[in-house]
């Protein structure tokens, strides 16, 4: 019997994927649980259409994607910190400090998006990137000037 996968099933596939399993194991086990259905015309042309959805939102996600991370390209982000004696601040620039920074400026970035190169616990001018989505990057520069 033909079957489409509707998830992941780690001995014969991943969701999508049109099978032959035995009938049984279809009857009994892939189809009362959900993981797959049977694999007629009318759900064939069904997948076929999801799969042309999924991959134009899939083009359109990553469009938007490359398109935010030409505009942060362009961004440069400076915070003000208390200076001590070595010219070392107090506390330190964290991903949380990037990501409402970002927000008040109108873009949408979650903290975990965001990926320190190395801690920011001083003065100076320093690249963080950001990953959007897979494959799409961005870097921004982050100035950090010292208030007595």
């Amino acid at each position: 019997m033909k079957v489409i996968l509707k998830q992941k099933v780690s001995s014969l596939g991943k969701a999508g994927d049109l099978i032959k399993v035995n009938d049984g194991y279809a009857r009994n086990y892939l189809i009362p649980k959900g993981l797959a259905i049977e694999a007629d015309e009318k759900n064939i042309k069904l997948l076929e259409h999801e799969k042309k959805n999924i991959l134009n939102k899939t083009q359109k996600k990553y469009k938007n994607a490359q398109d935010l991370a030409a505009a942060l390209s362009n961004e440069t982000l400076t915070f003000l910190r208390k200076v001590g004696d070595q010219e070392k601040i107090f506390g330190s620039v964290t991903t949380k400090d990037i990501e409402e920074a970002l927000n008040k400026k109108g873009y949408n970035i979650d903290r975990k998006m965001i990926i320190p190169g190395e801690h920011i616990k001083s003065l100076g001018e320093f690249k963080v990137k950001i990953k959007l989505t897979a494959g799409v990057e961005s870097e921004i520069k982050i100035v950090v000037s010292g208030e007595k």
